[in-house]
């Protein structure tokens, strides 16, 4: 099965990569089977550790291997890295104003992105799909990377940065299905909405890896744009999010704390 997998094309790894994180968001967001809530210090940890995972991959996964790439094709690489990183973390705030949307716990008013009609259940799922929207980019772009030869780029650490990304997309899921449940929406309903949100990962994994493997002189720029644009995601929404209950803190920093922990013993380990 695994040498299956490693003679595959680098387009279809990544778009059976992505399948997988989608497939774990869809997970996360069956749990409304099981009923209507999940403790709010449970979801503040899990939103915690998503965001340590998400830190870890960034570094890690991408801006390390991203600046090596750089240095070994011969580009000034504090550079490179610093046009990726910044670059992902604007074109996340170009989505992030323009994109109609709203995060759990806000009410309609409090929507984000430009003015709308669309429901409050349409805004929560879109708040989380901008969530994933760099985390299948960057999964995409470590596969297309592992196409170009460089010892910097390992299908181990695509791999690992994979199954980061798909550990942290269970609490995504949960997220946006929970509080549709307690809306007032059937099970199912709010099941196929809440996994409707990891669906674009498959989407920007496959058009990542394109990307790096039809310009491969950009490719250490995309690593780090990758990074940029999931790092925005974490300062801007994963720990305010986790955070808006003081008593929560301390137990939600751990668990970010945890979540960095093994996302690093994953990338090192693997990759």
């Amino acid at each position: 099965m695994q040498e299956f997998f490693l003679n595959l094309n680098p387009v279809i790894q990544a778009l059976l990569a992505t399948l997988f994180t989608w497939g774990v968001t869809a997970a996360g967001a069956a749990l409304v089977f099981l009923g209507r809530t999940v403790n709010q210090r449970l979801l503040d940890c899990m939103m915690g550790f998503a965001a340590g995972v998400m830190i870890a991959a960034s570094f890690w996964s991408l801006l390390a291997p991203g600046i090596e790439i750089a240095e070994q094709l011969g580009q000034t690489a504090w550079l490179t890295a610093v046009i990726g990183f910044l670059g992902g973390g604007v074109f996340m705030r170009l989505i992030d104003i323009f994109l109609p949307h709203i995060h759990p716990g806000m009410c309609v008013t409090d929507a984000e992105g430009v003015k709308t009609s669309w429901q409050r259940s349409t805004l929560l799922v879109l708040a989380i799909t901008l969530h994933n929207i760099p985390e299948g980019l960057a999964v995409g772009v470590a596969f297309g990377a592992v196409a170009a030869g460089l010892p910097s780029a390992t299908i181990g650490g695509a791999v690992a940065l994979a199954l980061g990304i798909g550990i942290q997309n269970f609490p995504e899921g949960t997220a946006v299905s929970m509080p549709l449940r307690r809306e007032g929406l059937s099970r199912w309903k709010s099941f196929v909405m809440g996994q409707y949100s990891g669906l674009v990962e498959p989407v920007a994994g496959v058009l990542g890896a394109l990307f790096v493997l039809r310009m491969q002189e950009l490719l250490p720029y995309a690593l780090c744009f990758a990074a940029g644009a999931m790092i925005f995601v974490v300062v801007e929404e994963l720990i305010p999010e986790s955070q808006r209950k003081p008593e929560h803190i301390d137990h939600v920093t751990m668990s970010t704390m945890g979540g960095f922990a093994i996302m690093m013993i994953l990338d090192v380990a693997l990759g």
